[in-house]
């Protein structure tokens, strides 16, 4: 994190073509060698910084208390990250603010920036399944077992034919497919992630480009809010399959 903010530092101080790798190497006391160890280039230097905003708000989504439907827990998560606190001052917002000018700038930046969002999305995909999941095995009832009947079903032996021959038994059983992992998010879910990624995202951005304070009702945490809002509609949780009408 050191050669991350080294890098961010002479960004905002020098900008971003007047720096070199060597010059982050130098200020993050390291040798060019190890700068490379680490970075391919001096925009990747950065990753770190945007990663850590971006991750800290899929990871809040995580903790966030499980009884929560999913909407709520976007804005407990909002809430507890685009603000100022948990040692996130308003200098710390005025750094984001510029690095993410930086990257509507600067191609090269702008993928950094791409990447760190799409891992963070991918992150959230990752906690909406577990949530899921999580939901689906919470008892909500006590189950019956299912009554016995008076008769068992009898079986009529068919008779074979010509045109329905009998089927030997296979020498060797078919192996029983294996099941999917729990974590394995629906498309619904990835949808869902991709959908409120954009949302926060497009917060921050557009507050990044003003020039408004952090806090307040134009901050990031409120623009994050209210795009939210404006999804109130939306089918966050993943409706079951309806059976498919026989003709």
């Amino acid at each position: 994190m050191e050669i991350a903010r080294a890098a961010a530092g002479l960004f905002v101080s020098r900008g971003l073509k007047a720096t070199r790798a060597e010059d982050i190497a130098q200020a993050a006391g390291v040798a060019p060698r190890t700068f490379y160890r680490y970075f391919a280039t001096k925009e990747e230097a950065v990753a770190p910084l945007y990663a850590a905003g971006a991750q800290r708000w899929a990871e809040a989504v995580r903790e966030a208390p499980a009884e929560l439907p999913v909407p709520d827990a976007l804005d407990h998560a909002v809430r507890h990250t685009l603000v100022l606190s948990h040692g996130v001052s308003a200098a710390s917002w005025e750094w984001v603010r510029t690095l993410i000018r930086l990257a509507g700038t600067s191609p090269a930046l702008g993928k950094v920036w791409a990447e760190v969002c799409h891992t963070s999305e991918t992150t959230l995909t990752e906690v909406l399944a577990h949530r899921a999941t999580a939901t689906a095995q919470t008892p909500t009832a006590t189950a019956h077992p299912p009554t016995a009947t008076a008769h068992p079903p009898t079986t009529t032996a068919r008779t074979p034919t010509a045109a329905s021959p009998p089927t030997a038994p296979p020498s060797t059983p078919a192996p029983a497919p294996t099941p999917a992992p729990d974590n394995v998010a629906s498309p619904h879910q990835r949808f869902t992630a991709a959908v409120a990624s954009a949302a926060v995202r497009v917060a921050v951005e557009s507050w990044a480009a003003s020039n408004t304070p952090p806090t307040g009702p134009e901050g990031p945490a409120e623009l994050a809010l209210r795009n939210l809002r404006a999804l109130r509609g939306f089918a966050w949780e993943e409706e079951p399959e309806q059976p498919a009408e026989k003709p």
